[in-house]
């Protein structure tokens, strides 16, 4: 049961403390370059993006393909069908021509097929693409998780990766995402949940770790002096503050990738853009 505590109430003040919502991704952005942050969630209008990114395009259709899998009765989770749920979600953009898009298609239905067929599909995950929250003394967090599933009485999270390196349990360990999604995820589903695992898809290996509750103590600890700052700065430029000062670019090699680079002259002098397709796997 959750204490008043965590729902950010103080009785020894006037009001509620009011909690700041956030999702890993806010998290990862503001930590990243809270210029990027401000252009992504505070601007408005949003600058303009760059164009899509092919290893981006490649990661959303094999999520959707293995969404779209568990919306089916288990005698239809066959390998084959994930292959033909690859072909049915596939989009090109972002590649560099139809044989680079081909090349990287065939490799997916391999990725996806292979996966499918080392996959229990019998069992029922209790949350695919499932939204999740969850309060502490001073953030809401939340995010949308790509699967739930409900092993020997607790939650484990799972996470698909289709990126170019293969991932270890020090990725797991030190995911925030997964940690908040762990404390989100129990509290919405009211079971347990410390284990949460990357499931690296182009290796077939799965990095897996199983949290504490120090662990993610210290997970939430960071969200929480992340969310102060982001609260402090929103709060402060809408008081009429220096966007410049309260939002400055963070610049370096990340700044090849960064969606507002053509908004950045920092970040464009920081470093040579990239091609859509430079983040493939080689």
């Amino acid at each position: 049961m959750v204490g008043v505590e965590q729902l950010g109430f103080d009785f020894g003040t006037a009001a509620p403390r009011r909690l700041v919502r956030v999702t890993p991704a806010k998290l990862s952005t503001w930590t990243s370059c809270p210029r990027r942050f401000r252009m992504a969630y505070l601007d408005r209008p949003s600058p303009p993006r760059g164009g899509a990114w092919a290893h981006n395009t490649l990661g959303a259709v094999v999520h959707n393909a293995l969404k779209a899998l568990f919306d089916l009765p288990p005698d239809r989770r066959t390998p084959d069908q994930a292959v033909a749920l690859l072909n049915r979600q596939w989009k090109s953009e972002g590649f560099r021509d139809v044989d680079q898009a081909t090349e990287y298609r065939t490799r997916a239905q391999g990725w996806v097929h292979e996966y499918v067929s080392a996959l229990d599909v019998d069992f029922e995950p209790l949350g695919v693409e499932r939204w999740v929250s969850s309060p502490t003394d001073r953030i809401v967090a939340e995010g949308r998780v790509d699967r739930i599933d409900h092993r020997d009485g607790e939650l484990v999270i799972v996470d698909y990766k289709t990126g170019r390196h293969v991932l270890t349990s020090d990725d797991a360990r030190g995911s925030q995402a997964l940690a908040l999604y762990a404390l989100a995820a129990r509290r919405t589903l009211r079971k347990p949940c410390r284990r949460v695992e990357l499931h690296h898809l182009p290796s077939g290996s799965v990095a897996a770790w199983e949290h504490t509750e120090e662990s993610l103590a210290r997970h939430v600890r960071r969200a929480e002096e992340a969310a102060d700052e982001i609260d402090l700065a929103t709060e402060t430029l809408k008081a009429g503050g220096d966007q410049e000062v309260l939002f400055p670019p963070v610049t370096g090699r990340q700044c090849q990738w960064c969606d507002f680079r053509r908004s950045c002259p920092e970040g464009q002098a920081a470093a040579p853009s990239l091609e859509p397709w430079a983040l493939l796997a080689p």
